[in-house]
């Protein structure tokens, strides 16, 4: 059984998938979905091996970008961070009216970017779990571009 959340997610790699071309080969119809719980990847071009992250999130108005947006597990993003190893984001912004989606290229990624989160409590299902934000208000005006 699926959440919510994970619909959300499932339908915005499958919107970018079906949507966009590969931002380095820019052949259509080539990014594919990777097994769920990839580390730090959500779609791979199969003509060329471009990696890139999809998030998505339900919002009022799709032509405002959020301030923040929720990331996943902060222990594989810290490692790849320290070896200067950043994935492209596709950010899927869905509301009642349609969808969007951006994207930003690692060009634009810096630490600041990416804030950790307090871990969950040691009641938690996941106790010690860590994960992060993707703080958009690091980024320099213009660094997230609008695709579809």
């Amino acid at each position: 059984m699926t959440t919510k959340k994970q619909e959300l997610g499932n339908f915005g790699e499958a919107i970018v998938a079906k949507t966009c071309a590969c931002p380095k080969c820019k052949r259509q119809k080539t990014l594919k979905r990777l097994p769920t719980n990839f580390k730090c990847a959500d779609l791979i071009c199969d003509f060329c091996g471009f990696l890139s992250q999809v998030k998505a999130m339900t919002v009022k108005d799709i032509e405002q970008l959020p301030k923040q947006v929720l990331g996943a597990a902060w222990g594989p993003q810290k490692e790849r961070m320290d070896s200067s190893i950043y994935f492209p984001l596709f950010l899927v912004l869905k509301a009642a009216n349609g969808h969007a989606i951006y994207y930003l290229p690692v060009d634009f990624q810096r630490p600041e970017l990416f804030s950790p989160r307090k871990p969950l409590s040691e009641k938690a299902r996941r106790a010690g779990w860590q994960g992060f934000m993707y703080n958009l208000e690091a980024l320099p005006k213009g660094a997230l571009v609008r695709v579809a």
